[in-house]
C-alpha cells in the first residue's frame, strides 16, 4: 500500500472552511464589556395569569427584571406582555430608564441598612473582603447588578418577590459614605480620614 504524502489533505482542502465541522465560533468581542459600564439584566421573576373568555383561557405573562452597570447603578423594571419574550424585553426596557445611582465602599456598603416595603422587610450588612454575596434569589439579583460582592443579607418579612427587590432597591438607596454625611453636616474629613481614604484609593 503506497504511503499518503504527507499534507496531502490540507493541501486538497477547499479553501475558506475550518479544520472543524459544525457551528462557526462567534468572535467574543461582539458581546465582550469593552466599557465597563454596559447594564446586565436579571429576570427575577416570571408570572403567568389567564383570563377566561368565550373561546377559552386567553394567557398573559408579567416579568420582573433588574438591570444595572456593576458600577453603582442598579433599576427596575416590570413589563406585561402575552408572550414571555416580550414581557422580559419591556422589563429590561423599564428598568433601564429607572436607573438610580447607589453609593458603595469598594464592592460592599458601607453600614447596615434595614427597609420594609409593603409586607416584605430587607436587612443588609456590609461583608470582609472574600465572603461573597450571602443573599436569597432576588436580593442577590439586586446587589449583583449594583456591583456589590461582599454582603450579608436577611429577608424578615413577605417573600413576595416584587416587595422583596422593592425593599432591596430602597436600602441601597439609604446608604451613605461618610464624607457625604460630612459634607450634608457642612462639615470636613479629619486629616487622618482623608489620608486614609488616599491610601486605600491607590492600593
Amino acid at each position: 500500500m503506497a504511503d499518503k504524502p504527507a499534507g496531502s489533505f490540507e493541501e486538497n482542502r477547499p479553501p475558506g472552511r475550518s479544520h472543524r465541522r459544525g457551528r462557526p465560533q462567534q468572535d467574543q468581542s461582539e458581546f465582550g464589556d469593552k466599557s465597563g459600564n454596559e447594564l446586565v439584566e436579571k429576570v427575577v421573576y416570571i408570572n403567568r395569569s389567564s383570563k377566561v373568555v368565550k373561546g377559552g383561557r386567553r394567557f398573559s405573562f408579567s416579568a420582573l427584571v433588574v438591570s444595572g452597570d456593576k458600577q453603582g447603578r442598579v433599576g427596575m423594571g416590570l413589563g406585561k406582555a402575552g408572550e414571555v419574550a416580550d414581557a422580559i424585553r419591556k422589563g429590561g426596557e423599564d428598568a433601564k430608564r429607572n436607573l438610580l445611582n447607589v453609593s458603595l465602599k469598594g464592592v460592599t456598603i458601607p453600614h447596615d441598612v434595614t427597609y420594609e416595603y409593603g409586607g416584605a422587610k430587607v436587612l443588609l450588612r456590609p461583608a470582609s473582603p472574600g465572603t461573597g454575596i450571602i443573599a436569597g434569589k432576588t436580593v442577590r439579583a439586586v446587589v449583583e447588578s449594583a456591583g456589590v460582592r461582599d454582603i450579608l443579607s436577611k429577608s424578615l418579612g413577605s417573600k413576595n418577590a416584587s416587595n422583596v427587590a422593592k425593599a432591596t432597591l430602597g436600602a441601597l438607596q439609604q446608604l451613605r459614605l461618610r464624607e457625604q454625611i460630612y459634607k450634608a453636616r457642612g462639615m470636613s474629613l479629619a486629616p487622618k480620614d482623608v489620608a486614609t481614604k488616599e491610601t486605600v484609593s491607590k492600593n
